[in-house]
């Protein structure tokens, strides 16, 4: 998909706000007042509703809007990403003691008080339900979809193996339900394409879904890296105000990316920048 292309997709909708459940504020229950009345307590507070995600409405051609990165202008604000990746096949790998999670990654996020999205497969959630129940009840983290098994929405895409069109809704249900099904609260409407890869058959296709697809503008390079000195030294260089950086959550894939983030983060701080989850960055 060209540049114009996916920025037509990301102007040609609208943000769409934030929405509120419950009695609007001075509209409550008549029996609510009644009881106050006859007790000379006062009525209990409606809590206020919770707010909504907001997303990127579908362009006028129908496609899935791609959010890139925060507005221009932002204020210096920055948005850490994190895949959590684990293809369907690999649970063989798994089993025979390679690790696929980052506990470590996610406890230094918590230390140093960074708020931050992470992309989870589907099939990383059935793998980790603990860690991904604890991620997705943690008011620091909100949990987006990165597809079940992370198979290619469109080829070639890294060597991936590659899902068919009829199959990408469910591949998107599929690891919705896998996620909550962990009890992870914090789950927004947001897709990430495995290996970044799309196409306007894959953003037409997914358009029911209702679903906004992230992709970055910072690329950390983290993934098989070695090097955490490299990785950090990307990021600072590429990191403007509104950015929005990918980086994994996967000890075998990105094993440098803790002490990459040790870097990152307090350099970041000390430059005035501000970090946020995708859903704020998404909100301007």
């Amino acid at each position: 998909m060209t540049t114009m292309a996916v920025l037509g997709a990301v102007l040609g909708g609208g943000l769409v706000g934030c929405g509120t459940s419950g009695h609007p504020r001075g509209d409550r229950p008549a029996s609510a007042d009644r009881t106050a009345a006859a007790t000379g307590a006062s009525a209990p507070a409606t809590p206020p509703a919770a707010k909504k995600p907001p997303t990127v409405a579908p362009g006028p051609a129908g496609l899935t809007s791609v959010f890139e990165r925060g507005r221009q202008h932002a204020r210096k604000v920055v948005a850490l990403t994190f895949d959590a990746d684990m293809t369907a096949d690999e649970g063989a790998r798994a089993a025979a003691g390679e690790r696929f999670d980052n506990p470590g990654l996610i406890a230094l996020l918590r230390r140093l008080k960074v708020p931050a999205t992470v992309f989870m497969t589907g099939r990383w959630a059935e793998e980790y339900p603990a860690q991904a129940r604890s991620i997705g009840t943690d008011p620091l983290f909100e949990i987006g979809n990165h597809s079940y098994s992370h198979y290619a929405f469109t080829s070639p895409c890294y060597g991936l193996p590659t899902v068919d069109k009829d199959a990408m809704r469910g591949e998107v249900e599929r690891a919705f339900g896998a996620i909550r099904e962990t009890g992870a609260r914090n789950v927004v409407p947001y897709f990430r394409f495995p290996g970044g890869c799309y196409d306007d058959i894959s953003l037409r296709t997914l358009a029911p879904e209702n679903v906004t697809a992230v992709q970055w503008d910072v690329v950390s390079g983290d993934a098989f890296a070695t090097d955490a000195d490299a990785v950090a030294e990307q990021v600072l260089d590429g990191v403007r105000p509104g950015s929005l950086v990918v980086m994994h959550c996967t000890r075998s894939a990105a094993p440098v990316t803790d002490e990459a983030v040790r870097q990152v983060v307090p350099e970041l701080r000390a430059r005035g920048y501000r970090f946020v989850k995708v859903s704020e960055l998404m909100a301007g």
